[in-house]
């Protein structure tokens, strides 16, 4: 292995092993749903489908997506609400002292920005507030379009199930206002704010030694945005 493809692999290890353990979970799912699916199929006197077939069905399709768009909906709120909102004490927090967008000096941006700053963080009027807050709407845009996904997927994997059933299908009006959908939806969306919640929380308290998601291990309980 060369040097660069080393020093690749260690400046981009984070991201690496995250996106390596999202493969294997996909597969995974894949595999697990599949034999589950089935067992249902098998249980109706249906006949069952291969692993590519499942694959490329509404069912996987909308057990993935609503997976996604929850994600992406914690992402997209936790990104704006920490402008604005703080938790005195966690590293997940700015300091209660700097809520708001901050200054164009404290923020490095327009005449304030330094040759290392992005092109845009220099420029001015809709590129630099369109690039100050891309983060933000990149994470909403994924979320919109993997909730339409995932209502799309939803109503074809219903339907089909209804037709199993020898029932009426929904439209897709019909099913995004449907029990179904919103029984999917908002069960990943508790777990989410939960998830982020005892985050918060709990990293005032609780300490991970050389973690950027905490604190230093002797930090003080009060302090606030400060990370190990």
């Amino acid at each position: 292995m060369s040097r660069s493809v080393r020093k690749f692999l260690w400046e981009n290890g984070l991201g690496l092993a995250f996106l390596t353990l999202f493969v294997l979970a996909v597969i995974g799912q894949a595999f697990a749903g599949h034999a589950d699916f089935n067992n249902q199929l098998a249980a109706d006197d249906l006949q069952q489908v291969t692993l590519g077939e499942y694959m490329t069905s509404s069912d996987f399709a909308v057990d993935v997506m609503e997976n996604w768009q929850s994600e992406y909906l914690q992402f997209f709120l936790y990104v704006f609400l920490t402008v604005w909102l703080v938790q005195r004490g966690s590293p997940e927090s700015k300091n209660p002292d700097k809520v708001g967008v901050e200054s164009d000096e404290e923020q490095r941006v327009g005449r304030h920005a330094d040759s290392a700053s992005p092109r845009w963080a220099a420029a001015g009027g809709l590129r630099l507030k369109l690039y100050a807050s891309s983060l933000g709407y990149v994470m909403g845009a994924v979320f919109v379009l993997s909730w339409l996904a995932q209502s799309i997927t939803g109503v074809a994997a219903y339907n089909e199930e209804q037709l199993r059933q020898l029932q009426a299908p929904m439209s897709w009006p019909e099913y995004i206002l449907s029990a179904d959908f919103w029984s999917r939806t908002l069960q990943n969306w508790q777990s989410e704010f939960l998830a982020i919640a005892s985050m918060a929380i709990l990293s005032i308290y609780l300490r991970q030694r050389g973690s950027p998601e905490s604190k230093p291990v002797g930090a003080a309980h009060t302090s606030t945005g400060v990370a190990g």
